[in-house]
């Protein structure tokens, strides 16, 4: 028997994968170079988040790729988009190869001439073509486009007469849906016998799959799937693997030693864990990943991940499908609840919006923030209602001044004791000062404010935090506040505050 070699890390040793988690480099990067597409895939994950912003230049993606080989990167993964529609695409590929990394192209076919696909497999691309049936009429409906079929298989009988999968490797990217679920087990014997790597891989709930219930599968389903198409490759082709989602035959660590810049510049964990730490064009892409939270969190996952999936017993190569966490929770440290070992675990994994009681130690009638709804790098979103009863209402039925500082405290503690939910929950803190604080309009009885808090710096246990509470849609504070946490492992933290953080 041998071991099953796949993408997502299984070319690098689990060693290399740890000492690059610990010293916050890269094996691998994923990057961008456009979003326009020839096809309108009902599960693409691409959002419309452009919002008119540019997309980088070739010299922003040069840069960003120089500065991931520095960082250790031997490989980059090209996404779209459609990458063959990129009109430097060519040049991009030899660009990347001069830095002596491998490359691996995502592509539904687009412009796969003869000529490209020569010149693709001289360069050494491995060339990982979108084919999610064998049907016909299946594959356009798939793809969002009449002809898709013709389309893929001209490109691959190009890339085949270029010399894929013989002279260069090659992959056929497969979503496991409703619709193709019958032939998937037919699918990847065929894909074997050719020698093409197959690349077939659960759907994570995002962009257009998020609006497309009727292509899920049930997870015992999805189970059966994976240990049938196990058997078969140990039985028939010599590979010998344990199935765990989110790909048939491998394994997803590259939150461990690879990141996602997409063609706007934003850093991502990955595709799925749609959360920007930062933009090339603002920061180097090693500070970047340095100082980003979620990073060092996902990074950490051992001692991070929440729920089932922090007791399972394949913890040690298997955390579920992050993206699936969080686009299904809010939560990118949740237990993926895609994952058919937690089918029965539902109640046991978290979602957003969470109420504070479970976050925070404040206790009635000191609680004024009433739950958590979102959580991003180093930011948070929580809610507040008003209510008669409140101890922080005057006379007039409007918040006191001491109580928009106290907000802020609550809504950062909040935001930790989320991170630290299921380890033991919240932990000492103090709030130290406040700056800059601006009331600009009141709130009283009834309201019901959003509170946005950003930790704008951190240095061992001291926090600076800034702060902004909204009615509707009209901000009406806004401050500053320096807070001291203690961390549960080392004494120090990223700085929250606890109930003693009233300020008179």
């Amino acid at each position: 028997m041998i071991c099953q070699k796949r993408i997502f890390g299984a070319e690098f040793s689990k060693k290399e994968i740890q000492a690059t988690a610990d010293s916050q480099r890269l094996l691998s990067m994923e990057i961008e170079f456009n979003r326009n597409c020839n096809f309108k895939c009902i599960y693409c994950y691409v959002q419309d988040d452009s919002h008119d912003r540019k997309e980088l230049t070739k010299e922003e993606a040069r840069d960003v790729i120089i500065q991931a080989r520095d960082l250790g990167a031997q490989k980059i993964i090209v996404l779209g988009g459609e990458p063959m529609l990129y009109p430097h695409i060519m040049e991009m590929v030899q660009f990347m190869r001069e830095q002596g990394m491998e490359i691996e192209l995502f592509t539904n076919g687009a412009n796969m001439s003869e000529t490209a696909a020569k010149k693709l497999c001289d360069y050494g691309v491995v060339v990982v073509l979108k084919m999610n049936s064998t049907d016909e009429e299946l594959q356009d409906i798939l793809s969002g486009r009449k002809g898709a079929y013709k389309h893929i298989h001209s490109a691959f009988e190009n890339l085949k007469k270029a010399g894929y999968p013989d002279k260069t490797q090659m992959g056929i990217s497969t979503i496991i849906c409703r619709q193709n679920f019958p032939e998937l087990i037919d699918m990847w014997g065929w894909l074997r016998d050719q020698k093409i790597n197959p690349y077939f891989e659960m759907i994570t709930p995002q962009g257009n799959a998020r609006e497309n219930g009727m292509l899920e599968v049930e997870s015992w389903k999805v189970k059966e799937l994976f240990e049938r198409i196990a058997q078969i490759d140990r039985e028939r082709y010599g590979y010998n693997w344990e199935p765990q989602p989110p790909l048939v035959g491998g394994q997803c660590l590259r939150h461990q030693f690879s990141c996602a810049v997409n063609a706007y510049g934003d850093v991502l964990p990955c595709i799925g864990v749609t959360i920007p730490v930062g933009n090339i064009r603002e920061a180097k892409l090693a500070n970047i990943l340095k100082d980003s939270e979620v990073i060092e969190g996902l990074r950490n996952y051992k001692k991070t991940i929440k729920g089932p999936c922090s007791k399972c017993e394949s913890s040690n190569e298997c955390y579920g499908c992050r993206g699936a966490a969080y686009q299904m929770t809010g939560d990118y440290l949740a237990s993926d609840p895609s994952c058919w070992k937690n089918a029965d675990r539902q109640k046991d994994i978290v979602s957003l919006p969470v109420e504070t009681e479970r976050l925070i130690p404040h206790g009635e009638p000191m609680r004024l923030v009433d739950r958590l709804v979102e959580v991003r790098e180093r930011q948070s979103l929580s809610e507040v209602e008003i209510l008669e009863d409140s101890i922080f209402i005057g006379e007039d039925g409007k918040l006191n001044e001491v109580s928009y500082p106290e907000i802020f405290s609550q809504a950062i503690a909040a935001q930790d004791g989320f991170k630290n939910l299921g380890n033991g929950g919240p932990s000492e803190g103090f709030l130290l000062g406040i700056k800059n604080l601006e009331i600009l309009d009141t709130a009283g009885v009834g309201d019901k404010l959003h509170v946005s808090v950003y930790k704008a710096a951190r240095f061992a246990g001291f926090g600076i935090i800034q702060g902004e509470i909204f009615k509707g849609g009209n901000l009406i504070a806004r401050g500053e506040i320096k807070v001291w946490h203690k961390d549960k492992d080392n004494g120090a933290g990223s700085g929250i505050a606890d109930k003693n953080s009233m300020v008179t």
